[in-house]
């Protein structure tokens, strides 16, 4: 969104999320207005952190716990739970700021790495769908000719690939991010101060283009053709493409899930954009715009709790796989237990 710090009620979560910057000195917002957001927000950001955490560890936990090794899928799937778990860790620093004012309390350097750590989220949650979309794709409609491709080894290489897209997308965040005092509210707000409007542009046309318009238009084309394909061979399936299917299902809602959270956001943003460019003028439409923006942002965020719980309600293998990790911990605490024990009963019969 519009990273407005001289209007205070624009001093908020949504910041960390968008890389516009603007020096608009217009009084449009009654700040009634944001009065039930700014008490409401802190609250829901340290709730969604802590389920957010509990949930995301969990499913990282039980793919790396699990004795058999990760396919491919499940490579792209815990580190979008990574990703996640990025996302919550630095929401407590924002509900913090809120409930203060706006007053960043926490130094220039997490200014940076916060806001940068919650943009990596954005961009690297979307590609790592891509990532997981087109393993589908290659899995159900070119099994034969590309199945060598989807091997474990490839798998790691292109989730290193999107981190580091992630941390790319991010360098704005971590160049021009800064802590800055505003006399006019008495705080120093943590915002964005680029050095030009034309570096404004530029860095937002990329963020529209690279973090949005492609990685959708991806996905888009791999789940129509997917469902096509599904559609296609309904009948006389094997056990090997019944299993795909059933992996597939669980990244088709995950996906679902990611759009719906996550588009209303994505389309607000390039309404701002029009705003900020004076295409779109008016206080009204300012008003609606900012406000639409934070309850979107709230939106987006609660897609980081989602994820683990559709894991369990739709991801039949890995619910398979929660069952098996509890029983490989069962058997672990009774060896444990009976080898102390052994050792025990040894040493009083030396002593």
């Amino acid at each position: 969104m519009a990273d407005l710090t001289t209007r205070l009620p624009n001093l908020n979560i949504t910041n960390a999320y968008s890389d516009q910057n603007s020096t608009n000195e217009t009084q449009c917002i009654d700040l009634k207005d944001w009065d039930w957001l700014n008490r409401r927000q802190p609250v829901y950001f340290f709730i969604i952190t802590a389920l957010g955490i509990v949930l995301n560890v969990f499913v990282l936990l039980v793919f790396c716990l699990h004795k058999k090794a990760c396919t491919v899928a499940e490579i792209y799937l815990s580190n979008l739970a990574a990703a996640d778990l990025v996302l919550v860790s630095c929401l407590p620093f924002w509900a913090v700021n809120i409930s203060q004012g706006f007053n960043w309390p926490f130094g220039e350097a997490l200014c940076k790495v916060v806001n940068a750590g919650i943009k990596m989220n954005a961009y690297c949650g979307i590609y790592f769908l891509v990532l997981v979309s087109i393993d589908r794709y290659l899995a159900l409609v070119h099994p034969m000719s590309y199945g060598r491709m989807r091997r474990p080894k490839y798998a790691k290489l292109g989730c290193l690939l999107v981190w580091g897209l992630g941390l790319l997308l991010s360098a704005s965040t971590l160049i021009f991010r800064t802590v800055k005092y505003l006399p006019k509210n008495d705080i120093r707000a943590c915002r964005l101060h680029y050095p030009s409007e034309m570096v404004e542009l530029v860095w937002d046309g990329m963020l529209i283009t690279f973090g949005f318009i492609i990685p959708i238009s991806i996905n888009t084309f791999c789940t129509i053709t997917i469902i096509r394909a599904l559609k296609k061979h309904s009948l006389a399936r094997s056990n090997a493409q019944k299993s795909e299917q059933k992996a597939t299902t669980l990244v088709l809602v995950v996906l679902v899930a990611f759009l719906i959270c996550w588009v209303p956001y994505h389309f607000i943003i390039a309404i701002k954009m029009l705003h900020d460019t004076k295409i779109l003028v008016g206080c009204a439409l300012e008003n609606n715009l900012d406000i639409c923006t934070r309850l979107f942002s709230c939106l987006a965020a609660f897609n980081s709790v989602v994820n683990p719980i559709l894991y369990v309600i739709v991801g039949k293998n890995f619910r398979k796989k929660v069952q098996e990790v509890c029983k490989q911990c069962a058997v672990s605490t009774v060896t444990t237990a009976s080898t102390r024990s052994n050792t025990s009963a040894t040493l009083k019969t030396f002593t």
